[in-house]
């Protein structure tokens, strides 16, 4: 039973176009061609790359985040309470008003000062700025390594100047060595990042970061082992080409340097505008969705890789509003570009205000979950 279905699905219509097959990979006359026992090389590369990560994170990220000016500004912690840490911790983590005014009467402490409990404990949670710029610091030097890298792989390659030569000969076109480290350096990274995503700054896009890592780890793997091996070698460069220039803006951002920031964001947000918008669905998209229809008959595979191309396509789009709405925020003369993906930290109007609750909670000096009023009135919170 296992053995048909397993034949079912691997069918050679399922997979590739009329007249072609698996037979046609298969090495021969000294040609090798891509294998589904390759992808397994991606496991160990990928927990290579999160050792690897720790150990730059540690060497190269502090010293350079000290070396920038990168610092935390002291968070004042949430005093401990038993019931708001209870209610923070099984409830919710932002509390409705009248949540908040229940609370209010089991503590004993105003409303405002249950507020402020909850923004403190919030910040608490909140990832601080130098575990940013360590994750931002160690995408900035994979992606910039992985363009370069792309670039050396393909710029000798006639399929990078014209894209319909990525169909020539499919799928008997065999595999080159540097495609190879290309394709399992690139999908080991990105299974790495799904590792530690539960770890790392989870950004308001977060589902749609997992969404596009899913997408892309599957758009990898497909296009190896039916031999897209060319179209996948484009798509990778194109992502790979703002990448960078996205985590070194974040990089500046966390260190301070607005004028640098901004002018790093400017041109990423080109760079990703004409990579992710124009040259990813105008020549490579249209170059696996309807130049093939002029050599073969569609075919299900044919429809699998392109449905995962618009899916990133759709991601991309996103991306590329959110990218719009910051630049036009600075583009008047605000100080700095604030990523709208983040979770920002919440300021407090008064801080010295702490001392006034840790006073209040050890006197007493609260009447039916409301301050007793007294000389201090003229205080505004």
């Amino acid at each position: 039973m296992l053995s048909w279905l397993s034949e079912q699905i691997w069918a050679d219509w399922i997979w590739f176009p009329e007249g072609h097959g698996w037979d046609d990979l298969k090495d021969h006359d000294g040609k090798v061609f891509p294998k589904t026992r390759d992808l397994w090389a991606t496991l160990p590369i990928a927990l290579g790359f999160l050792v690897i990560r720790q150990i730059f994170e540690r060497t190269v990220a502090i010293p350079l985040a000290s070396l920038l000016g990168v610092s935390d500004k002291q968070r004042l912690r949430a005093p401990t309470n038993p019931v708001l840490e209870s209610y923070f911790c099984s409830s919710s983590k932002h509390p409705t008003q009248s949540s908040i005014e229940s609370l209010s009467r089991q503590t004993g402490c105003s409303v405002r000062q249950v507020q402020r409990w909850f923004r403190r404990r919030r910040n608490q949670d909140r990832p601080s700025k130098l575990k940013k710029f360590r994750e931002a610091s160690w995408r900035f030097t994979f992606y910039l390594f992985a363009f370069f890298a792309g670039l050396a792989v393909l710029i000798d390659k006639p399929w990078f100047y014209d894209m319909k030569l990525m169909w020539e000969d499919f799928p008997k076109m065999p595999l080159i060595p540097s495609q190879y480290w290309y394709y399992m350096i690139e999908l080991g990274f990105y299974l790495s990042l799904l590792l530690s995503v539960a770890s790392d700054v989870k950004r308001k896009d977060f589902r749609e970061q997992i969404v596009h890592h899913v997408a892309t780890i599957l758009l990898i793997s497909f296009s190896w082992l039916v031999n897209y091996i060319r179209a996948g070698t484009l798509i990778m460069i194109v992502h790979d080409a703002a990448d960078y220039l996205m985590e070194s803006a974040k990089m500046f951002n966390y260190a301070g340097w607005r004028r640098t920031c901004n002018f790093i964001f400017t041109l990423f947000a080109a760079v990703f505008i004409i990579t992710r918008l124009v040259i990813l669905p105008f020549w490579i998209i249209h170059t696996t969705w309807v130049y093939p229809l002029t050599l073969y008959p569609p075919f299900l595979g044919f429809y699998f890789f392109n449905g995962l191309m618009f899916v990133l396509q759709i991601l991309h789009i996103f991306w590329a509003v959110l990218i719009l709405r910051m630049v036009i925020k600075f583009l008047p003369g605000n100080d700095i570009v604030e990523d709208e993906r983040s979770d920002k930290e919440e300021t407090e109007s008064e801080d010295e205000e702490g001392n006034e609750w840790r006073e209040k909670m050890k006197n007493g000096h609260v009447q039916n979950g409301h301050t007793v009023l007294n000389n201090n009135h003229n205080k505004t919170d």
